[in-house]
């Protein structure tokens, strides 16, 4: 991976009524939701949900155009919000537990040969397979 990965979204600053928070949202990445209390707190949680949300995937989205972006109230707007996935991805822990699984022995002795990490293995297969990536 380069040194840094920045991806940039737009988001969907919604002020409420009250002045109270500030509520942000993704058009291309629904899933990442956050507020503020005000533009400085919401465009800083709103660069660490993103982050968040995209620093597993390897499929990202596609970025909506500016002009393209439905407000859906009057006080609504855009900000751009720009993440570096990499930096994103090393703050997210992972908790790991131990699995044992039964492999032939001939696909053991060639992978220890060749130095094949099987938890990273598996991790892959199993993301593959689940689509999760």
């Amino acid at each position: 991976m380069p040194k840094n990965k920045t991806v940039i979204y737009p988001a969907v600053f919604s002020p409420e009524p009250d002045d109270s928070a500030i509520n942000v949202t993704f058009p291309d990445v629904p899933e990442a939701i956050t507020y503020g209390h005000d533009e400085k707190e919401a465009a800083y949680s709103a660069n660490e949900v993103l982050g968040l949300v995209l620093a597993n995937r390897k499929k990202l989205p596609k970025a909506s155009v500016i002009k393209d972006i439905k407000l859906e109230e009057a006080n609504d707007y855009v900000v751009m919000i720009a993440v570096d996935l990499k930096a994103a991805k090393k703050q997210i822990k992972v908790v790991t537990i131990t699995k044992n699984v039964n492999i032939p022995v001939d696909l053991a002795e060639e992978a220890k040969e060749r130095d094949i990490n099987f938890s990273q293995v598996l991790i892959e297969a199993l993301r593959e397979k689940l689509d999760e990536s």
